[in-house]
């Protein structure tokens, strides 16, 4: 069997030698490292990198969630050029808002089969106030009090601050003593000012964001976090945005989680047509996995990039497939062509087709069952 110094050594792109070196001897990898793993054509030799270090870290586990996630309304008062999920409009024939039966209802569904965890994303509504928003983890934790409730995204906390004239501290703290167990990644987009000024000029920038992530993790919560990429925004600003994760986690050490969000063009305002291709995807699965040398895991969204690829990613850099997802709707608002939930048998038989060990885990990565025959 080769050894890894062996496999590298037959690496085709000679820029990736100086790389190599670094991997090899455990060294953190810089900006224009990240530049020159984009750049190059010797995909081999990025995936071998990438799961030599995915490998030291955990082994051949490969990690789901049961989950379900859970959209309580579309409405929201931000206009981003790229979701085609939200309406400002609460009269749009396509507007929705959840009632706390409703989604009690969800939950419990979710339970009964099998979920540890729910996941709550969703619009800015501009008639709901704070109470509405807290009453939801208030109702789930008193009905359903062991369920890991992981809910609301920086972008959801600043606009709490905002209708509640509570410091994001206070918002967090008011939130966690109601039953909130940690923060979804969302919101993140790509932090290059630049591109965000275009994509969702509204939203939060990228200080805040990290500012209300550092917050939480300072409170004993954790989070998980994202990128979204394949659409206006430069390699460059992917290493960039990266790296920022990267300058944030040496601090708090709350972020278990990085997960590259595949971009989906349709039903929106930005004028791209095409998804994402595979080698970009597998692309960007490796270079976070190399650059991100302080944070546990990197998921592969499957349903973003669809299932065969997801798969494929568990042998570049990624060791996570997220989880059963139950009903998915942001994405597949966009475009997205992955089913719309996922079942847990399937989960186990792709991650055992890549030759690695199926782990049911909970939000946290705290095993549940091993699949290891």
């Amino acid at each position: 069997m080769l050894t890894i110094e062996k496999k590298l050594s037959l690496a085709s792109d000679k820029n990736l030698f100086p790389i190599i070196d670094k991997v090899l001897e455990g060294k953190r990898l810089s900006f224009e490292d990240g530049i020159t793993l984009f750049n190059t054509k010797d995909l081999n030799t990025l995936g071998t990198l990438a799961n030599y270090i995915t490998e030291q870290k955990n082994g051949k586990y490969a990690y789901f969630v049961i989950n379900r996630q859970i959209n309580p309304t579309n409405v929201c008062s931000l206009e981003c050029k790229f979701c085609a999920f939200a309406t400002i409009d609460k009269n749009d024939p396509k507007a929705y808002e959840m009632s706390i039966e409703e989604i009690l209802s969800k939950v419990k569904h979710a339970i009964e089969n099998g979920a540890s965890e729910v996941h709550i994303v969703g619009g800015l509504h501009p008639d709901w106030s704070f109470e509405d928003y807290l009453n939801i983890i208030k109702h789930i934790r008193l009905n359903f009090p062991s369920i890991h409730i992981k809910a609301f995204t920086a972008v959801e906390i600043d606009y709490l601050s905002k209708l509640s004239g509570l410091s994001y501290k206070e918002v967090l703290l008011t939130l966690k003593e109601a039953g909130l167990d940690s923060l979804p990644g969302g919101g993140a987009e790509i932090f290059s000012p630049r591109a965000r000024r275009i994509i969702a000029p509204e939203k939060i920038g990228w200080k805040k964001y990290l500012e209300i992530h550092k917050t939480a993790h300072r409170l004993g919560l954790h989070s998980t976090t994202t990128m979204l990429y394949g659409h206006i925004e430069t390699i460059e600003e992917r290493v960039d945005h990266i790296l920022k994760i990267r300058e944030a986690q040496d601090e708090t050490e709350g972020f278990t989680c990085f997960i590259p969000l595949a971009y989906q063009p349709e039903n929106n305002e930005l004028e791209i047509n095409e998804h994402t291709s595979g080698i970009d995807d597998l692309k960007t699965i490796a270079v976070s996995r190399l650059l991100l040398d302080n944070v546990p895991h990197i998921k592969a969204y499957w349903v973003m990039i669809g299932e065969k690829i997801a798969q494929i990613s568990l042998n570049f850099g990624a060791d996570d497939l997220d989880g059963t997802v139950m009903e998915e709707k942001i994405a597949h608002f966009a475009g997205a062509k992955s089913p719309t939930a996922q079942q847990k048998e399937k989960l186990v038989r792709l991650i055992k087709e890549a030759g690695k060990i199926p782990v049911e885990r909970d939000t946290l990565y705290n095993p549940i069952k091993i699949y290891d025959e």
